[in-house]
């Protein structure tokens, strides 16, 4: 059972002007501004009309920025946004407008970085007043409602009596965001800069828990990659011990979920043990890929169950019925941060039964008292999250258990916990399609269904980039952000083309249907017209035909996802290698140098960036497979070459070069192949190749050569 949001039938039904049971935003897309549509405010969404309301009336916006599972906007909703009092000061006073961040992440890093910039730091819900010309005189984030009956009539009385402060704060807040773009500039980065980064994160890291500095503790699995690519290129044994450990850590603890599967978002301590429940689609997706290059070096089987796991529980919860993967599940459900997922001793027992509950008990570690701790009194609730100290392979061991069959009997009891689980009431699901979280699933189905020999993910990660090439794109070729309920809309920005032509590139990998490459340059050279800063290099967030804002964002910084100029870097580098095109690799070029000052600065702010600097350094290498698709031969050398971590390679297939080279413009390589239908496997430097191989031996020596030992 779900809490369910508002159908576009239901909506259409409603009278127009909202009827009295709802406010405008009634009539909107978003899961998250449908959450609000019963609020006693007189909630707008952004656009021109909320702004010229603003204008003609001159009066203040208060901003509201969120997202649909964010808990502490679900507190903020029912501490004072339905709230009859906190609701008359804001509307008497307020043009106020609510913004989902997911939607529009172009607003929401402008202002991001203005709460950032006057209070030290950010986070959601976010809350921001300004003026109708969108300029911002006082932010922040989650208020109580004692707060809010301070902060509304004070700030609205600030507006009417001291407008001059007003606008000298607001012109303060414009000068520096647009110094803060301007730092990001500097000279050339070179290997040094991987050097300062592995050091940096060697700093923070935890040798006990895993994972960087204290708490809370973000998985931050784009930092594990990078370490995973720092020791391919250097055999440095720290940087593999690193990521593994934490991956294994996560993977053990809490903030995994051990009966359903898929990851939360982040720990709130430091072991691991109790999460922020809600499970976003981006994090399963790097997640899952964090844990699929883990395996591919250690062949750790507790790497791969981490991956296929991940990516069968988006299969089964985060995935529509036309194709998309929905966007999220919620942490609250019936009011309660992570009911849904806690468990009573008792209530373990009365499943499994007494022997099986107690072994059950004892291997996840759970206790009669509970190790969930009342968020504000710090007493144990007698809720359990389950969670493991070692695997279950590890565990039966040292309990001089057969590992196979107690596997297989752990397995049964989480199947019977799981099925008693889906009675619940469920979080609520966000069941928007984003373009650029799609970009970055497709990307983990395709890899792990290439590397493992899935064709299930494979056949998955193509039904949702069909979907997002026909629901999602324009017959002008320029995407749009979103999708729900059959509607697509808004306009896409940096990202939704990055990770989208990502995800792409790495399906044709998958699939060797250069279709797919044919759409992903397509995407990538329109992005370099809508979104390259031809002054300084790096690209701009949002198109040179978009909304004005205060300033137009340029991030490298990579969160909670990476952001689209890391994405695009390395998406312009495999470009470059595939079709010898020179001014891919002068774009990469100038972006290394917009952001070089950032990265001297931040050694450990952009590993993803960082990645694209990877490849170019190592060098990187060209395989080439020529032969029909079908062949066995041909499926051979491909199976060789996915199932091994290779980062700096370039993969091309070519089934019928001359009819090939047509579609995908990999002109270089032509020289190398003869007529022959016998597949052939190259390797190639630069796109000089070495001899052509046609057996599988000297093919996986030809690969053994080109990873780090171990």
């Amino acid at each position: 059972m779900r809490h369910e949001l508002p159908t576009s039938e239901e909506i259409a039904k409603l009278p127009a002007d909202g009827g009295i049971e709802y406010n405008r935003l009634i009539f909107e897309s978003s899961p998250y501004l449908l959450q609000h549509a019963r609020n006693p405010i007189d909630w707008r969404a952004w656009g021109n009309e909320a702004i010229d309301l603003a204008l003609s009336e001159d009066k203040p916006i208060f901003l509201s920025i969120g997202y649909t599972t964010c808990h502490w906007c679900h507190v903020m909703e029912r501490e004072s946004f339905e709230d009859e009092e906190v609701a008359r000061l804001l509307n008497e006073n307020y043009v106020c407008i609510k913004v989902d961040r997911e939607e529009r992440p172009d607003l929401d890093n402008v202002y991001m970085s203005v709460t950032q910039m006057m209070t030290g730091r950010g986070g959601w819900p976010m809350t921001v007043i300004m003026s109708p010309q969108k300029v911002p005189f006082f932010a922040g984030t989650y208020f109580p409602k004692s707060s809010m009956l301070d902060i509304i009539p004070h700030f609205s009385k600030v507006w009417k009596e001291e407008r001059e402060k007003v606008e000298e704060v607001g012109q303060t807040i414009v000068q520096n965001l647009t110094n803060a773009q301007l730092s990001q500039v500097g000279g050339d980065l070179n290997a040094s800069h991987l050097d300062r980064c592995f050091d940096a994160l060697s700093q923070a890291y935890d040798p006990i828990h895993g994972g960087f500095g204290q708490q809370p503790k973000f998985p931050t699995p784009h930092a594990l990659s990078f370490l995973l690519r720092y020791f391919q290129r250097t055999g440095e044994q720290k940087a593999l011990d690193m990521a593994s450990h934490t991956l294994r850590q996560i993977r053990l603890s809490g903030t995994y979920d051990q009966i359903g599967w898929g990851i939360h978002r982040y720990s709130t301590d430091r072991e691991w043990l109790v999460p922020h429940f809600e499970k976003m689609l981006y994090d399963q997706a790097l997640f899952a890929i964090a844990c699929l290059e883990n395996y591919q070096i250690t062949e750790d089987s507790l790497m791969r169950e981490g991956c296929e796991n991940t990516l069968d529980y988006v299969a089964r919860e985060l995935s529509s019925p036309q194709g998309g993967f929905y966007s999220a599940e919620d942490a609250d459900s019936e009011g309660e941060e992570g009911k849904f997922y806690l468990w009573t001793e008792d209530e373990l027992i009365s499943v499994l039964g007494n022997e099986d509950g107690q072994t059950f008990i004892e291997v996840f570690g759970c206790e009669q008292s509970g190790n969930y701790l009342d968020e504000a009194t710090h007493t144990r609730t007698g809720k359990n999250i389950p969670h493991l100290r070692q695997s279950i392979t590890e565990y039966a061991q040292s309990h001089n258990k057969d590992p196979k069959e107690f596997q297989k009997k752990l397995e049964g009891l989480r199947k019977k916990l799981f099925d008693t689980r889906e009675n619940r009431v469920h979080p609520q699901l966000d069941d928007k399609v984003l373009t650029d979280w799609n970009g970055l699933m497709i990307s983990a189905f395709a890899r792990a269904g290439m590397a493992l020999g899935i064709k299930t993910y494979v056949d998955r990660a193509k039904e949702a980039a069909d979907f997002c090439l026909s629901e999602l794109r324009q017959t002008n070729g320029r995407l749009l952000k979103r999708w729900r309920l059959g509607k697509a809309g808004l306009p896409a920005h940096l990202e939704d083309y990055a990770f989208f032509a990502q995800g792409l590139i790495d399906l044709y990998e998958a699939t060797c249907n250069p279709e797919y490459l044919g759409h992903a340059k397509q995407l990538i050279d329109l992005a370099s017209n809508l979104f390259e800063d031809p002054a300084i290099g790096g690209f701009f967030l949002t198109a040179k035909d978009g909304e004005k804002l205060l300033t137009r964002p340029k991030e490298i910084y990579d969160g909670a996802i990476p952001s689209g100029n890391s994405i695009m870097a390395m998406n312009l580098c495999r470009l470059w290698k595939i079709t010898g095109d020179e001014s891919y690799r002068k774009c990469v070029n100038r972006s290394f140098s917009a952001f070089s000052g950032f990265l001297h600065s931040n050694p450990s702010g952009a590993e993803n960036f960082l990645h694209a600097l990877a490849f170019v350094l190592h060098p990187p290498y060209e395989i080439v497979i020529s032969g029909d698709f079908e062949d066995k031969k041909t499926q051979e050398f491909l199976r060789e070459t996915s199932r091994r971590f290779l980062p700096f390679k370039t993969l091309i297939h070519l089934p019928n070069p001359s009819e090939d080279s047509k579609i995908l413009q990999i002109g270089p390589y032509l020289s190398a192949f003869s007529d022959s239908k016998t597949p052939t496997f190259f390797l190639c430097r630069d796109y000089t190749c070495e001899q052509p191989k046609y057996e599988s031996q000297k093919v996986r020596e030809a690969l053994d050569a080109l990873t780090a030992k171990k």
